[in-house]
């Protein structure tokens, strides 16, 4: 059954039971939000992006939370510089964990630029996943160029043997280390070094990590953010390591849909080989850098492992509440 209903002299189209609707849509919720982190924590969908906008006035982080991928509750102002007194400016690209009945997000400010500024990345502690979240450590955990990374666009991946790890980098450079298990700092490699560089072919910034069936897939974005030429390509390997050769380029703009799609993350509903990919892309009408909106994908791997290349969508995803 279809419902047709008239607001303001605009038309909309419901199907099935009156204002359900059935997919999410692109954009998931309104507003100009990149970067999104996507979770899942207790039979919810989580969503955690920076807030896109000039760099003074990004000094909150808010989140959005679903049931179902549809219907999106936002969580505002989750962290905040009040909370991060090292922290002025340029809170960027959020990554979340739990561990041990705590939410632990990590996210960059002040997009330093050099070993003498403060900022990096940090870490901040919440008793529930819609915060509000304070500092953890009082100082920024990584607040140095390693490798030539800009300690920025960080990714907690947690291994199969229960080992934490940071993955980040911006400038063209990605490094990992391996967290303490309180996240208070590093556990030196064998060889004694703590930041170990693992930068793919074409790498830019914005990298994810994440296993399925025995490999590891690591993801990252190319191309320039405010340009067409944004982009995701992704390698495959045995560890979380490496090495990773570049596989090709799976997310990119469509000149019909959105230009500058990249920044993604990866979310797999438990216990199924089901995975969706999230991800911000820019409205073909917009020019502005910062107008960037959260979408919604499919992500579908052939036989041999491959990932195929991404659909962009206005439509996004049907509904898929968890059980």
């Amino acid at each position: 059954m279809k419902k047709i209903i008239a607001i303001s002299g605009l038309v909309l189209l419901f199907s099935g039971v009156y204002g359900q609707k059935k997919f999410s849509g692109n954009p998931l919720f309104p507003g100009w939000y990149a970067d999104p982190e996507g979770v899942i924590f207790d039979k919810t969908y989580w969503i955690y992006p920076t807030y896109s906008a000039p760099y003074e006035r990004q000094v909150f982080m808010d989140a959005f939370s679903s049931k179902d991928l549809v219907q999106w509750t936002k969580h505002e102002k989750i962290l905040d510089t009040a909370a991060v007194k090292w922290a002025r400016r340029a809170l960027w690209a959020p990554a979340i964990i739990k561990k041990d009945n705590r939410y632990f997000l990590f996210f960059g400010a002040n997009d330093i630029q050099n070993d003498r500024e403060t900022g990096g990345i940090g870490v901040a502690v919440a008793a529930q996943p819609q915060g509000p979240f304070k500092d953890y450590l009082g100082h920024p955990l990584v607040d140095r160029f390693h490798n030539g990374a800009q300690p920025i666009d960080q990714f907690v991946f947690k291994d199969k043997d229960g080992a934490y790890y940071l993955i980040y980098g911006g400038w063209r450079h990605c490094n990992i280390a391996r967290l303490k298990d309180d996240f208070t700092g590093f556990i030196p490699f064998p060889d004694g070094g703590v930041f170990r560089e693992i930068t793919p072919e074409k790498y830019v910034e914005g990298p994810v990590m994440f296993i399925r069936k025995g490999k590891y897939y690591f993801m990252w974005s190319e191309g320039g953010w405010t340009g067409p030429d944004y982009s995701v390509a992704y390698a495959v390997a045995d560890s979380p390591l490496g090495p990773f050769k570049r596989a090709g380029k799976i997310l990119q703009q469509d000149p019909k849909i959105a230009t500058g799609a990249g920044h993604h993350s990866v979310i797999q509903v438990p216990g199924r080989d089901e995975w969706y990919i999230i991800y911000h892309r820019r409205p073909l009408a917009e020019k502005d850098g910062n107008s960037r909106e959260t979408c919604i994908e499919r992500l579908y791997f052939n036989s041999d492992g491959t990932i195929r290349p991404v659909v962009l969508t206005n439509s996004g995803v049907p509904a898929r509440p968890l059980r």
